[in-house]
Parts: structure tokens; C-alpha cells; sequence
């Protein structure tokens, strides 16, 4: 152990020797981890984000399909899906996009009947009358107002409405109410002039979990035009359209993949004069192959692990405190509303290892392979050139 640990003394004292150089390397190398890092984080904190917005919806819903289009539904379909064994309670849910011009912004306005188990007012009540609204906290900002101030809409018919804001959401997600408007159910049958009768969709209660699928062929089967949509399949979507968000971001920084790898096939090429220089003293003095291994091996180590830490904690910082205002905006998608939000720190584990042995372990390869050729060169040689 002091043997390990006097090598390991004269690797950081090589590496203050040529400060500068080393520095410049650990700049270059925390570029590319912290570049990297970024996007993995994002991308597992929008994750996170997705599953725990869905983790209190329907287990299954059902739309109405028209010329492979979402449709509005008949309540008349509620009526059969009640009746498939293993469904409990079916319930109309009447909701829809609105796009504000003036604010390029898009909202989900949500008509309702009663309170929704999985949202918590911050302050005030639920809307019980035709001019009232509860609001999101983003909306609140995007529109400068709180409970007790009118919120203007525009409605199908192009007429201005004006709410009363009187409550202001929060919930486990910022997600789930960022962009979200709360209305009564008629007032929002009014302002999109949905008819009577139908809905946008049905919330389906499944007693059993495993039996989802099952369920969903039997309503496929009994509703030809209809399309039943698990909790699952939503899910798997999110994973699959972040996991192609975060793709595209990595090829677009392919160029700091290309720069490591420059950087590893410099370290490859060979040593420079003074190091070779070094390691033809050391062995004239004693030192043997595995010393001179071990060296350079703390080196790169020491080296590696510095960029690694120094990466991941800028990428840390950048996703989690800064808001991720550079990658947010690609991997949000096209319903932000705006661009500051407040992500969830979410770590995969997994996800560090591999980056750590993707950047790492190819460093410390291109660090001790060059040195072992040195190495096994006689000495007088070695110093010679």
C-alpha cells in the first residue's frame, strides 16, 4: 500500500509539473462528459417527469376513431364498454388544446365535474360556476394573474370570454398543471361547442391491472371504430419519443465525440520527448515495468476522474439548477409553454457507469499503451531520442 501510494504521489506531482498541458486536457475532457452527462440527465429527469404525471391516470381510455382520426366519442359507448366483465366505472372526459396568438401558447383546458384526485390546489377552490377557472402556475405567469384577477379566452365562435381565476394549481408534477385551465364542464362544452352526448374521450376503471390488455381486445372487439389506449402504451411512448429526443442530441454533438476521440488517438500516438525522457530516467534508476504501468495508470486515472467528476457536476448544475435552458426546449417538444421549469432530479446509476466507462476506460488505454512501449525500451535508448 505506501509503495501504491509514493507512485501515486509522484503522478500527481508529474502532472503539476506539466500543469498547463494537463489542465487544457482536463478543460477538453469535462467538455465532453458535462456534454454528454446533459442529455442523459435530461432526458431520465423528463422520464421521471412523464411516469409520475401518468401514475394516477385511467389505466385505460377509449377514443373514437374517424378516417384514422381522434374523434369526438358517443356517451352511448359507455354504456357497452360497462357491461365487458372486469370494468368498473366509466366516466366522459370532455378536454381540448387551446392556442393563444397574442402569447404563442398552447393550453389544455380541462372541463370538469367533480375534483380530480390528482391535483392539489396551492390556494383557493375549484370552479363551481360558468365564468370561473382554475389555472396552472404557468399560466398564472405567462398571464400576469392570480386568484381574483379575469383571465381573457377566445372561444370557437371567436367571442372573448372572461374567467375569474379562483384557484392556482399545484401537483407532483410540474407537467401535470403547468399549462392547464380548469373549467366547468359546461361552460368547456360551450366554449369548444362540443354537442351534448359526446365527449373527448372515456376514463375506464380496470379492477384488475393484468387484465388491461385483455379488456382493451374485448373493446377493440365490441367498438371496431374505437381506439383503447392503455396507461402502459402511453408510458412506452414517452420512453421511446425521449429516448429519440436524446438521440438527436447526441448526434448533433457527435462533434464532442469526435474531439475525444482526437483527444484519446493523441494520447495513442505516443509520448511526448519529456515524458519519454522521464520514464528512460526512471528506469534507469531502478524502476521497473509495472512501476513505470503504474504510474502513468494514476495518471490517467487521476486525470479521467477529474474530468468525470468536474463533467457530471456541471451537467448537474447546468439540468437541475439552471433549467437546462440549452436542451430543454428539444426535448420538451413543441407544447412548451415556457422556458423556465423546474426539473426533478432524477439519476440513473446505470447510466453514469456506462458513461464513465465509455469516457474513462478508453483514456486509460491510450495512456498506458504508449507507456508500456517506452517501457519495455532499454533505457539509454529511450533518453537518447
Amino acid at each position: 500500500m505506501l509503495h501504491q501510494f509514493k507512485i501515486l504521489d509522484h503522478a500527481l506531482a508529474s502532472l503539476v509539473r506539466r500543469k498547463y498541458k494537463s489542465l487544457a486536457i482536463v478543460t477538453v475532457y469535462a467538455f465532453i462528459v458535462a456534454t454528454l452527462a446533459s442529455v442523459l440527465f435530461l432526458t431520465q429527469s423528463l422520464r421521471k417527469e412523464a411516469t409520475t404525471v401518468l401514475q394516477d391516470a385511467p389505466g385505460l381510455v377509449v377514443q373514437l376513431l374517424l378516417a384514422g382520426r381522434h374523434e369526438l366519442i358517443p356517451n352511448d359507448y359507455q354504456q357497452t364498454i360497462e357491461k365487458i366483465p372486469g370494468v368498473g366505472k366509466v366516466t366522459p372526459r370532455v378536454w381540448g388544446y387551446y392556442y393563444d396568438s397574442l402569447y404563442k401558447a398552447n393550453f389544455t383546458l380541462l372541463g370538469i365535474l367533480e375534483p380530480p384526485e390528482q391535483l392539489q390546489l396551492l390556494q383557493g377552490r375549484l370552479p363551481d360556476k360558468a365564468a370561473e377557472c382554475a389555472i396552472g402556475s404557468g399560466v398564472a405567469e405567462l398571464f400576469g394573474v392570480s386568484i381574483g384577477d379575469s383571465l381573457l379566452l377566445v372561444d370557437q365562435q371567436n367571442e372573448n370570454l372572461l374567467f375569474v381565476v379562483t384557484g392556482l394549481f399545484k401537483a407532483a408534477s410540474n407537467l401535470l398543471t403547468n399549462d392547464l385551465i380548469l373549467l366547468t364542464e359546461a361552460q368547456l362544452r360551450s366554449f369548444f361547442a362540443i354537442p351534448a352526448g359526446k365527449a373527448t374521450d372515456l376514463s375506464v376503471e380496470v379492477f384488475n391491472p393484468l387484465e388491461i390488455t385483455t379488456i382493451a381486445k374485448k373493446i377493440k372487439f365490441e367498438l371496431p371504430d374505437s381506439r383503447p389506449i392503455s396507461r402502459d402504451e402511453i408510458l412506452h411512448t414517452y420512453d421511446t419519443v425521449f429516448n429519440w429526443r436524446s438521440g438527436m442530441l447526441l448526434t448533433v454533438f457527435a462533434a464532442a465525440l469526435i474531439a475525444f476521440c482526437i483527444l484519446a488517438w493523441d494520447q495513442a500516438t505516443g509520448l511526448s520527448a519529456e515524458e519519454k525522457r522521464e520514464i528512460g530516467i526512471l528506469k534507469a534508476i531502478g524502476w521497473g515495468t509495472n512501476d513505470v504501468l503504474l504510474l502513468k495508470f494514476w495518471e490517467g486515472l487521476a486525470i479521467s476522474l477529474s474530468a468525470l467528476l468536474i463533467g457530471i457536476s456541471l451537467a448537474y448544475l447546468h439540468i437541475f439548477y439552471t433549467g437546462a435552458a440549452i436542451l430543454l426546449p428539444a426535448l420538451k417538444g413543441w407544447s412548451v409553454l415556457f422556458p423556465t421549469f423546474d426539473l426533478t432530479p432524477a439519476v440513473d446509476l446505470y447510466q453514469l457507469v456506462v458513461l464513465a466507462t465509455l469516457t474513462v476506460v478508453p483514456y486509460l488505454a491510450c495512456t498506458i499503451i504508449p507507456a508500456w512501449k517506452s517501457s519495455v525500451t532499454d533505457p539509454d535508448s529511450v533518453m537518447r531520442s
